[in-house]
């Protein structure tokens, strides 16, 4: 067997496959890639047993047919330092080594069998549901979403993100418990009843994702799964993955629908505002205040423990309730730091009811929303 690739190209693949193996396997042949070659398309798969990634690439110079496996630390090692040009590999019959040679040299490495190779369940047409998303779209929602993930041993469902296909929209959710993110995709919606369907996306597979998705890729990705399988088709890729099974929490009951004091106010200056007066928080609750009233609000840090303190103001266009409310500072500046919009408004009850964040205008398609809770302010 004998071909012949781009070693740029094979970068890419090899990087992208790196994310998913782990540095401790149950299988040794875990943390290897399969390389397999059939007519002039080489296929690449890699897995930890939760998740299966696989892409192609064409290839050149091709001879007979075949899959081996190989280290994926040696081949990555082995192929990162080589500059854009052609890499031949050839494998005889029985041979335990590959053998690759390049513009000004060749490098050998020991092959295992691909066969050992653990495969994932295929998914029976008649119990899968699918829907079809823009690739940059996906890998937008995902980013955004991600970071309110819990890690929680006692709740699994908490710790991936939710997608609920509804007749309406792909709501698109994460929550910790503090805070929570709910990004509607109005864009993307089940064609009936019979055709909605929710799955839990597990975290390290939502970053895999958010990773290798192309940002500005405006191709179609089809998305299929049922209540154990994940498997998602893109352009250079596809993914197969085991969810998280059980119910997630009905998010819709946890947002306030009446918030009637709105804060507006400038995203990026209330995010190097926070940045300024946090260090001077208490490390333990990192609590802020946040006072607002008419055209103003105020953030107080301090930690009396270490006899520091720091306030900072800035207009804002509120007309509500003069109101004082604790929220956690490094909470409200990843929340802050994963929005796009330049204005933001921030939509308040009372001091023990939890704030909403939204853009000051919702992206086209889209109805994002932000929920942190708040904390107790000591007066």
């Amino acid at each position: 067997m004998r071909f012949t690739t781009s070693s740029k190209e094979l970068n890419e693949v090899l990087a992208n496959m790196n994310r998913v193996i782990n540095s401790k396997n149950s299988l040794p042949i875990l943390a290897d890639i399969v390389f397999d070659i059939k007519g002039d398309i080489l296929s690449m798969k890699a897995s930890d047993s939760e998740i299966l990634l696989m892409a192609q690439t064409t290839v050149t110079d091709n001879e007979g047919e075949g899959s081996f496996a190989v280290s994926a630390k040696s081949i990555t090692d082995a192929v990162k330092n080589i500059p854009d040009n052609p890499l031949t590999f050839s494998i005889e019959e029985n041979d335990t080594t590959v053998k690759v040679d390049y513009f000004s040299g060749m490098f050998t490495l020991p092959v295992d069998n691909a066969i050992e190779f653990p495969t994932m369940p295929t998914m029976s047409e008649t119990e899968k549901y699918t829907f079809v998303i823009i690739e940059g779209l996906l890998q937008e929602n995902i980013a955004r979403t991600v970071f309110a993930t819990a890690d929680d041993e006692l709740r699994p469902v908490m710790n991936g993100i939710y997608f609920d296909l509804t007749t309406e929209n792909l709501a698109v959710v994460a929550s910790d418990g503090h805070q929570l993110v709910r990004n509607k995709i109005l864009s993307v919606k089940a064609e009936d009843e019979t055709k909605a369907g929710s799955f839990i996306l597990p975290k390290k597979a939502a970053n895999i994702l958010k990773n290798i998705l192309k940002k500005s890729s405006v191709d179609n990705a089809e998305v299929a799964f049922n209540g154990r399988q994940l498997l998602i088709t893109a352009t250079n890729f596809s993914m197969q993955c085991r969810l998280i099974e059980g119910r997630y929490p009905n998010y819709n009951s946890v947002i306030p629908q009446n918030n009637p004091n709105i804060v507006t106010v400038d995203r990026t200056t209330l995010i190097a505002a926070l940045k300024r007066v946090s260090p001077f928080a208490n490390d333990s609750s990192q609590l802020v205040r946040i006072h607002v009233e008419s055209g103003k609000l105020q953030l107080d840090t301090e930690d009396y423990d270490f006899s520091k303190t720091a306030s900072e103001r800035m207009a804002c266009d509120y007309n509500g309730t003069s109101m004082n409310i604790g929220l956690k500072g490094t909470k409200t500046m990843e929340i802050l730091s994963n929005m796009n919009s330049q204005e933001i408004e921030i939509q308040l009850a009372d001091p023990s009811r939890a704030a909403l964040i939204v853009p000051s205008e919702q992206p086209e398609g889209m109805d994002i929303l932000m929920l942190q809770m708040p904390m107790l302010l000591n007066d």
